[in-house]
């Protein structure tokens, strides 16, 4: 298992806590918004918005991942995810498996665009989850 990786929910302003980030980490700042999305998966009303789908920071062993939350913006205690990143297909059904137990599942465990699967997840003590099995590399 890749190490645990912070997730960052903001309100519309993403991009711009992203870059205040890299100005004090240094380092690589990706960002997607749902504009480049393939249109068949943006979401109802973000068909053309600069929000930030994901943004990932990269500085050394730093990693910081972020996005702009389509529902409206996060609440105290939803602002951070804990992001995983699998190695295979069985450790990402098993630790969904594990932690959903008697939690509440997000989003079920699904191919996507970017991962072979992917899959959001509220744990039995409230702490949200996303775990992650890349695409593999051709």
């Amino acid at each position: 298992m890749k190490p645990l990786t912070p997730y960052l929910m903001f309100k519309n302003n993403a991009q711009e806590a992203m870059a205040f980030y890299q100005s004090c980490f240094g380092g690589t700042l990706e960002i997607r918004t749902f504009a480049d999305l393939p249109e068949d998966m943006r979401p109802p009303g973000l068909q053309d918005t600069h929000l930030v789908m994901h943004a990932c920071l990269t500085s050394d062993d730093l990693v910081l991942m972020a996005s702009d939350d389509p529902t409206g913006g996060p609440e105290a205690g939803n602002q951070v995810q804990l992001s995983v990143n699998c190695e295979s297909v069985e450790q990402i059904d098993a630790l969904f498996d594990a932690l959903g137990k008697n939690g509440n599942v997000i989003m079920p465990l699904a191919e996507t665009f970017w991962a072979r699967k992917f899959g959001m997840l509220v744990d039995r003590y409230g702490f949200s989850w996303m775990l992650n099995l890349p695409q593999e590399n051709p």
